[in-house]
């Protein structure tokens, strides 16, 4: 998000920060400190002193990004020390809470007619509510296939999502794919020897031998990005997608095949795929994104095609459109501020394109 911060009206938004992280001491840290007009890091502070402290700076939207994910801290929003208060990004989901007031989300991955389920009022923004940095570096082409455990010649499946994320549904078809395209891996996020183990044990007793599920070790960003460009399909995954995953492969110029889902977290990456004009990648059923995948490994010249459309998209589709992303999130922010000013309950709306 740091460039969404950056790329900011100033002349028409304060922009503040409250960290309760980790200080990491990284060029990135560093960056995000210096992209809002405040960088306040209440580590030290209580829940209560942290939302005295936000409501003595007079925020009006408080947004929250992490909602109930690792490390969060929902308590302070509680506390209500803000008169508008937002979900964004970080939490694909309601927070059932009453006091967040919006949710910011698009048509395709929360439709309207998923109001009731969501506390919040929906902000429907246009394309792909999801924003990226355009500066994230993609590490030259040095390295080869080799270099990174993989077969020259062979097609390589990939998906780079947190183990977790992989159900045995996608993991047999997976293992489908792999037996019907000879020569063909896989390559996956390597978090730890048990993951592995129990991964390649999985593929033996589904006729795939071990050494096809090859693991890729936790590097930089920009060596992980570069590293893409090795792979020839990224595979999604089910009941919950890739997100920063799907965005990075995207970045990188690598197709994404996923399989839309019935919830928000199951809807991301076909969100994305949308709205950088490449909807054939999106399949509606597990049937249909098998056969997909298995079409595209035994046509190279489509893989290819799907490739060049990417890197000709890319850059004008809502999730890289860092200028066209940021008036809309404003327009949002512009909005909610002028309903609370009126004395009207928050309600559900949506953002036409800037």
């Amino acid at each position: 998000m740091v460039e969404l911060f950056e790329s900011h009206d100033r002349e028409c938004f304060e922009v503040l920060a409250y960290s309760y992280g980790p200080d990491d001491n990284s060029a990135m840290r560093a960056r995000l400190a210096s992209a809002f007009d405040r960088f306040v890091d209440i580590r030290a502070l209580s829940h209560p002193e942290a939302a005295r402290t936000v409501h003595a700076d007079k925020v009006d939207i408080l947004i929250d990004l992490k909602g109930y994910t690792h490390h969060a801290r929902p308590a302070i929003s509680a506390y209500r020390p803000a008169p508008v208060q937002v979900s964004y990004l970080g939490y694909p989901a309601t927070m059932g809470a009453e006091f967040i007031d919006y949710i910011i989300v698009d048509p395709f991955v929360v439709p309207q007619d998923q109001q009731p389920f969501f506390s919040e009022r929906l902000v429907h923004l246009p394309g792909s509510y999801q924003v990226n940095d355009r500066r994230r570096e993609v590490a030259g082409a040095g390295a080869s296939r080799r270099d990174w455990g993989l077969p020259a010649g062979a097609l390589v499946f990939c998906c780079f999502n947190n183990s977790y994320k992989i159900s045995p549904t996608f993991f047999d078809i997976w293992m489908r794919l792999l037996r019907s395209v000879p020569g063909s891996v896989l390559w996956l996020l390597e978090t730890n020897n048990l993951v592995k183990d129990n991964l390649r044990s999985e593929a033996g007793k589904r006729g795939v031998e071990a050494g096809r599920l090859i693991f890729a070790p936790i590097v930089s960003s920009a060596e992980h990005l570069g590293r893409h460009r090795h792979a020839d399909l990224f595979l999604d995954t089910l009941p919950c997608n890739a997100h920063t995953t799907a965005s990075d492969a995207l970045w990188a110029g690598l197709p994404v095949l996923t399989c839309r889902g019935a919830t928000f977290a199951g809807r991301v990456a076909a969100s994305l795929l949308m709205a950088i004009g490449m909807p054939e990648l999106v399949t509606g059923s597990h049937e249909d994104y098998e056969w997909t995948a298995l079409a595209l490994a035994h046509d190279p010249q489509r893989l290819s095609a799907f490739r060049s459309k990417l890197e000709n998209n890319r850059d004008a589709g809502a999730p890289f459109d860092l200028p066209k992303s940021t008036a809309n999130i404003e327009a949002a922010y512009a909005r909610m501020w002028q309903t609370w000013s009126s004395g009207q309950k928050p309600a559900a709306f949506s953002i036409e394109s800037a």
